[in-house]
């Protein structure tokens, strides 16, 4: 690695990109987004119920192949419950 690289955290979803810090914040819990759209960012889970967890999400994003407005789905990895993997864009 070139000395004037950084290692960023990963940005988590619905954080604005112009934040000075987008990253994950102490006290909160997050998976993290396997596979299409949003591939490597956070989602924070924090106080959601299992119920939530395992039933996935569909989450707004710009960057499917829908464009704005569309959602990238995301469901639980089995046996990883910090993972969320693709399965999918919807209009």
């Amino acid at each position: 690695m070139d000395e004037d690289e950084e290692i960023l955290p990963a940005r988590v979803y619905g954080m604005d990109r112009d934040e000075r810090n987008p990253g994950p914040r102490p006290g909160r819990d997050y998976a993290q987004l396997i596979g299409g759209p949003l591939d490597g960012c956070l989602l924070d889970i924090t106080g959601w119920s299992g119920t939530e967890m395992h039933s996935g999400v569909a989450l707004l994003t710009e960057l499917g192949r829908f464009g704005p407005g569309g959602r990238a789905m995301y469901g639980p990895r089995p046996g990883e419950p910090r993972r969320g993997d693709w399965f999918g864009d919807m209009p």
